[in-house]
C-alpha cells in the first residue's frame, strides 16, 4: 500500500434500498465467501516470507497463487514484464485468473500480492499484500462454480509497492503495467470497472471512501455494506491515496479501492503498517470475509448498473 494520502472529513453517505440478485452469481445462493479459507491463503503466503519483487518468496507466492486458480479450475494468464527501478531492472509478473462470462466485457477485481521491501527487517505483509491474495483466491473459489454475466478478472498485481520512495515511477508496477499492456492490445476498451482490494483482514476493521475514485462505483459498495450490515465497517469518511485502481482511473476507466488504511490505530497508516508488527495474528478470518461477502454481492450490483448504462 502506498505513502501518498491526505485525510479528508466526508458530509454524510446517502444510502439506497437495494435487492441483491443471488441468482446472479450461484456462489452467493449457496455456500459463499469463507473467511476461513482465505485466512488459511494469507497463512500460506506469509509462511513463505517476504514477497518483495525479485525474493524467493514471491517465486513461492506466484506458484501457489497460480496452483489455487488452477485447482478451482480458473483459466491463468500471466503478464511478465522488466520494470527499471531505483534498485535496478527487475522481473515482475502480473497474474489473472479469468472466469468467463455471458459478455466479453470486463469486471477486473485486483489486489497486489508482493510485500515491501525492506533491507533492515523481515517485512511478511500478512495484511499490506497478503490479505488481499487470501480474499481474492477465495473469491476465485466461490465466483468458479457459476456464469458470470461479465467476464471477471482477478487480477494479482505484482509490485504495487515503492522500492526506494513513493513516486509516480516507484511504484504501482504491475498496474501501470496492466493499464499499458492492455492499450497496446486493445483489450482497455472492454474494461468496464475496476474493484481493488488491499489491506482488508484488519482485526479492527475500519474501511474508508478512497477518493480520487469512481463515485458510481464507491456508491455501490458501501450500499451493498450496509444492505449487509457493515454500515460501521464501511465508513463516511474519506481518505485520498493512490493505490493499484489509479493507473485505471488514468486511463479513464471506472475504478475504486476498498482499503483500510488505518491497520493497528486512528492515524493513517496505523502503528503496523510497514513495520515487523504487519503479521498474522493481526488479522482476523471474520474481517476477510465481510470485505468477500461484500464484494461478492457487489459484483452483481455493478453488473446491473452497467447493462443500465448499456440502455441509456
Amino acid at each position: 500500500m502506498g505513502k501518498r494520502h491526505n485525510w479528508i472529513r466526508a458530509t454524510g453517505l446517502f444510502l439506497l434500498t437495494l435487492t441483491i440478485g443471488l441468482g446472479e452469481f450461484p456462489a452467493l445462493a449457496g455456500e459463499d465467501f469463507d473467511g476461513r479459507r482465505a485466512y488459511q491463503h494469507v497463512k500460506n503466503l506469509v509462511a513463505m516470507g517476504p514477497r518483495a519483487p525479485g525474493s524467493a518468496g514471491i517465486k513461492a507466492a506466484r506458484k501457489y497463487i497460480k496452483a489455487a486458480l488452477n485447482r478451482y479450475r480458473v483459466h491463468v494468464r500471466e503478464q511478465k514484464f522488466l520494470a527499471s527501478t531505483p534498485l535496478g531492472p527487475m522481473v515482475m509478473k502480473n497474474i489473472i485468473g479469468v472466469i468467463p462470462g455471458k459478455r466479453d466485457e470486463i469486471i477486473i477485481i485486483g489486489g497486489h500480492y508482493d510485500s515491501k521491501y525492506f533491507s533492515g527487517f523481515r517485512f511478511l505483509g500478512a495484511n499490506d499484500g497478503g490479505s488481499s491474495t487470501g480474499v481474492l483466491l477465495e473469491l476465485a473459489r466461490s465466483l468458479a462454480r457459476g456464469k458470470p454475466r461479465y467476464t471477471l478478472w482477478l487480477a494479482f498485481f505484482d509490485g504495487e509497492e515503492a522500492l526506494v520512495s513513493w513516486n509516480e515511477r516507484d511504484s504501482l508496477y504491475g498496474s501501470r503495467y496492466m493499464v499499458d499492456r492492455l492499450k497496446r492490445t486493445g483489450e482497455l476498451d472492454k474494461i468496464r470497472a475496476v474493484v481493488v482490494l488491499d489491506m482488508v483482514g484488519d482485526k479492527e476493521l475500519k474501511i474508508e471512501k478512497v477518493v480520487p475514485s469512481t463515485p458510481w462505483l464507491t456508491r455501490i459498495i458501501w450500499e451493498t455494506a450496509s444492505k449487509l450490515g457493515n454500515n460501521t465497517i464501511f465508513q463516511t469518511s474519506q481518505i485520498m491515496i493512490e493505490d493499484d485502481h489509479t493507473p485505471f482511473l488514468k486511463a479513464g476507466v471506472p475504478a475504486t479501492t476498498i482499503i483500510d488504511y488505518r491497520y493497528g490505530g486512528d492515524q493513517l497508516g496505523g502503528r503496523y503498517w510497514h513495520t515487523r508488527q504487519d503479521t498474522l495474528d493481526k488479522l482476523s478470518s471474520k474481517s476477510m470475509e465481510i470485505v468477500g461477502q461484500v464484494a461478492l454481492a457487489s459484483l452483481v450490483e455493478i453488473g446491473r448498473q452497467l447493462d443500465e448504462q448499456r440502455r441509456r
